[in-house]
């Protein structure tokens, strides 16, 4: 692999100048406009630069490792890269609706797809995604119905230290009509996160269980110390066609926290038996998938979900389905490089067309943390090309 996007930053010298003329995806920055009275600046990319020049002058940001450093930096110049496409005018002002979602897909989409481009791991992408995702909540959890529950969530994908130091370089890289009030809500999270002791790691659940069913309540108290009372285990796969989920199950890989040969589920197969194309009558594939579902579960017989299962209120629905007959459900989500995912599916006879496995990594959800009593993904070092 070529060196990483994140020597070019370092050997760059933090330059957000020197970083946009070799990843074009930021000069589309430039031009988009914003609300003045939050962004007196001026447009995105202006902002932009000016939120990478403050965090290289953060002496917490100077403190951090190198590569930790180097990462932050990547975070801070794509922070906003979902404006590109979001932005709207609206009732005379220029508002920019689920930026951090939209730039958090772009952002893992365009590192996976150019993975030689940009070499990172599989979790140095994710965070920088997630970091993106998040890079408002310091700003505006206070509003949320369940501001510890939000904090809490976040801290299950990454250190708030560092989403600390981003929105404070945020805040600083902007002229807000009333200066104080964003960098005083910064400084109030980074207290209150202090005190719900997750600056650095998760929060230390009682158990596993407990930590499953706090994030599927509002009303549970994170020190509640629940008895864990699940009595078998049911395996959801997530992944894009062709990430190896067949493969995975027929080996049966020592991760699985399963005795023999479960039963497997896989919308395919029904798909196939039933006679159905696979651009047809999806509703009919699903409902006979659930009510063999049911039949296990009312068992209490441990099986393997088969489905790419690659949007969060997908997997979410089919975990509290399982989890309310007892189930442990682990999320085991498969990645393989993009080229590699394009060789499979060329030398398949009946090979998905392209333009169908790109919409897919668009809306691709990587899984949480915390979305299942388990989450197993790729090792942390796992690359995202191939040497």
């Amino acid at each position: 692999m070529n060196n990483s996007i994140l020597d070019e930053i370092k050997e760059g010298g933090y330059s957000l100048h020197k970083l946009a003329g070799s990843h074009p995806e930021l000069l589309a920055l430039e031009g988009v406009p914003q609300n003045p009275e939050y962004h007196g600046e001026g447009d995105v990319l202006r902002h932009t630069e000016l939120v990478c020049g403050e965090l290289t002058g953060l002496p917490m940001w100077q403190a951090l490792p190198e590569k930790e450093k180097a990462l932050l930096f990547l975070a801070a110049a794509f922070h906003d890269i979902g404006k590109s496409v979001c932005t709207k005018q609206e009732d005379g002002k220029w508002i920019s609706p689920k930026h951090t979602v939209v730039g958090e897909k772009i952002f893992r989409r365009i590192a996976y797809q150019e993975a030689e481009r940009f070499g990172l791991t599989f979790a140095q992408r994710e965070l920088v995604a997630k970091l993106i995702r998040f890079h408002g909540l310091p700003l505006w959890f206070w509003g949320k119905k369940h501001p510890d529950a939000e904090l809490l969530k976040a801290a299950e994908s990454i250190p708030m230290k560092l989403l600390y130091l981003l929105a404070r370089a945020d805040t600083q890289g902007r002229q807000d009509a009333i200066p104080d009030r964003l960098p005083g809500q910064v400084e109030l999270f980074a207290e209150y996160v202090r005190e719900l002791g997750i600056w650095e790691q998760p929060y230390p659940f009682a158990n596993s269980y407990t930590r499953f069913r706090f994030f599927q309540k509002e009303n549970l108290w994170q020190d509640t110390q629940l008895y864990d009372d699940t009595t078998f285990d049911v395996i959801m796969m997530s992944g894009l066609p062709l990430s190896g989920k067949d493969t995975w199950i027929g080996r049966m890989s020592g991760i699985l926290p399963l005795d023999g040969r479960p039963p497997v589920i896989s919308l395919d197969d029904l798909r196939e038996e039933m006679g159905i194309p696979p651009t047809k009558a999806s509703g009919k594939v699903i409902q006979a998938a659930l009510e063999l579902a049911r039949q296990y579960l009312r068992r209490r017989q441990p099986f393997i979900w088969n489905a790419t299962n690659l949007l969060q209120e997908t997997r979410q629905k089919l975990v509290r389905l399982f989890a309310d007959y007892g189930a442990r459900v682990t999320i085991l989500y498969l990645e393989v490089p993009y080229q590699e995912l394009l060789r499979r599916n060329r030398s398949r006879p009946r090979h998905i067309p392209e333009t169908v496995l790109d919409e897919m990594i668009r809306k691709l959800e990587v899984p949480a943390p915390w979305e299942a009593y388990r989450v197993t993904l790729p090792a942390p070092d796992t690359p995202a090309c191939e040497a």
